[in-house]
């Protein structure tokens, strides 16, 4: 149990982001596709549990000061840092055999991705902005690996949009560390020390603005309607709305916002604003001569 604590399989939900494009192309029920896309997020999955170790190496002090991070094997002593060293190689090595299997494209966007967040690790991560930053730059290496793997070229909206929906994420995530700190009278994160509850809660509401108004302009784009083949993806926002809101709610009236992947696997608001959304979204893709038959072109 204490080993799949260290690789967190729990956080491998992130690489879903790979599917993405492939989904939006239209092309889902390639099942060869589908293939291939599995292996790479088997493959992001690895290097990126190697990532979550090394991190983990590099935070033990300060895990050891957080009142739930401080049970995690290394910092809790359950695992050693010789083991957690052997771990890290094995994973690159399983991440790059899968890798190989795909394309050198695809193998180049996991080794910029491994390098980003190495360098975050060791710290980077210790500087206030650039953090939250670096962390939001992993989704969207992601959805670009989920292109090159499917081989469809990304929309530039498709890339901002992810972007700040993960940058909004990771400043949550900041806010509750900084409560945190609040609460124990000592910083649990260098970068920490860069942010305060005003300036956090200006950031949230001026990403939250940029997601809204990017997502509305992405699906009443012409160049968007001409590329799915119908008008009506706008239909999809209120599920963004939704979920945007009940995140901020988590945010500013629970303070529960301190791991996105928990609050994935736990709200049901949240979780039944994705399925809508997706399923609203393959309606619109998967199913167009049925619903211009229900309410019309």
């Amino acid at each position: 149990m204490k080993y799949l604590i260290l690789l967190r399989p729990k956080h491998w939900v992130k690489n879903l982001f790979l599917f993405v494009p492939y989904f939006f192309s239209g092309s889902f029920f390639n099942l060869k596709g589908l293939f291939f896309l599995f292996i790479g997020s088997l493959a992001f999955s690895f290097m990126a549990s190697s990532i979550y170790i090394v991190n983990d190496w590099f935070d033990i002090n300060f895990d050891k000061m957080h009142p739930v991070k401080c049970n995690r094997p290394l910092a809790s002593g359950l695992i050693s840092k010789k083991i957690a060293a052997i771990i890290i190689c094995s994973l690159i090595v399983l991440s790059h055999t899968l890798g190989c299997i795909l394309t050198i494209r695809f193998l180049i966007v996991l080794d910029i991705y491994f390098i980003v967040n190495l360098f975050y690790s060791i710290g980077l991560k210790n500087i206030s902005v650039l953090d939250i930053f670096i962390l939001a730059t992993g989704f969207v290496l992601r959805l670009i690996a989920g292109g090159v793997i499917a081989a469809v070229a990304l929309s530039e909206w498709i890339i901002v949009m992810v972007f700040l929906l993960a940058l909004f994420l990771a400043i949550a995530k900041r806010r509750d560390e900084v409560l945190i700190s609040l609460t124990l009278g000592k910083e649990i994160r260098k970068a920490n020390k860069g942010y305060n509850l005003d300036f956090l809660n200006v950031l949230l509401a001026l990403v939250a603005s940029a997601i809204v108004i990017s997502y509305l302009i992405y699906t009443l784009s012409p160049d968007t309607i001409l590329r799915m083949g119908s008008h009506k993806l706008y239909y999809t926002f209120v599920f963004v709305l939704s979920g945007l809101f009940r995140y901020l709610q988590l945010t500013y009236v629970y303070h529960d916002t301190g791991s996105p992947v928990k609050v994935f696997y736990t709200d049901r608001f949240i979780q039944i604003s994705v399925v809508l959304w997706i399923l609203t979204f393959f309606t619109i893709i998967y199913c167009k001569d049925f619903l211009d038959y229900m309410i019309g072109p």
